[in-house]
């Protein structure tokens, strides 16, 4: 299994701005790899040689319940103070390197594939424990508590020792989710889907969930609201409660991406 992450650098001076295939609507948004370059990087207080590609923050009349980084932590690098909000948890996927994450005092070594779930009010720290740069995905939300339920606990685990329920008996189309999907304190899913080629989501998918889609292998056609487009590894998709759609996966690889999506809470009725 591959997982990708932004190249950095910059684009050949020939390339045809036009042509990268960024899109911004009011009911989806479409950030490709080409466009998360050197310099639309950016950088955290309180990080030690770190940089990070912010690819959704909450904006008002669009998504509004996360932000969702790709990090790039350099040799030695790292934070002992990386989250300022303490009502904030947190998912990381690490993509390539080795992460050293204490968490509540206990001390948990990352490689690419790996997964960690950090509760609110959480003490945690990060720092790159190999001799390349370590990269990973951040996904970061107000945790939003329900009475009587406490928040989660912290988890860690990785994909490869997380099986895909498959949708159908072909199972061309399945997820691999990393917690129980029917434990209500968790308030959000961060999971991998994966489509074998020609796998499909067979109906445009149209519901209350905001989603984050960031694709770590293959290529697809993918529809965001009335827009069939094509994407492949690196391409953000960040879609609005409603935005309909669906998949068809186009490589001879699995086609598969991180997918985050708000769970088990009431909307609010006020804005």
């Amino acid at each position: 299994m591959s997982y990708a992450f932004p190249l950095g650098g910059m684009p050949s001076l020939d390339d045809d701005p036009a042509q990268n295939g960024a899109h911004f609507t009011e009911s989806y948004a479409l950030i490709p790899a080409a466009t998360m370059r050197d310099i639309t990087a950016s950088l955290l207080p309180g990080w030690i040689d770190t940089r990070c590609w912010i690819l959704a923050r909450p904006l008002s009349g669009f998504a509004e319940t996360f932000a969702q980084y790709a990090v790039e932590v350099g040799l030695n690098g790292g934070s002992d103070t990386p989250e300022p909000n303490r009502n904030a948890e947190a998912v990381l996927f690490i993509a390539d390197g080795i992460m050293e994450l204490i968490v509540a005092g206990q001390t948990h070594i990352l490689m690419a594939g790996g997964y960690a779930y950090i509760p609110p009010h959480t003490r945690w720290t990060l720092r790159n424990a190999g001799d390349g740069p370590l990269r990973f995905h951040w996904v970061r939300r107000q945790y939003v508590h329900a009475h009587g339920y406490d928040a989660p606990m912290p988890y860690i685990t990785s994909d490869y020792d997380t099986p895909i329920s498959w949708m159908s008996e072909t199972k061309d189309w399945g997820t691999s989710r990393f917690v129980d999907q029917t434990d209500l304190r968790h308030d959000m899913h961060v999971n991998i889907v994966t489509f074998t080629k020609g796998g499909r989501i067979p109906f445009a998918e149209t519901h209350v969930m905001e989603h984050g889609l960031y694709v770590l292998q293959g290529t697809a056609r993918y529809l965001l609201n009335e827009r069939w487009v094509d994407v492949g590894p690196g391409d953000f998709m960040w879609l609005r409660a409603f935005c309909p759609q669906a998949c068809v996966a186009t490589s001879n690889e699995p086609f598969r991406y991180l997918l985050y999506k708000d769970v088990h809470r009431h909307p609010d009725l006020t804005l």
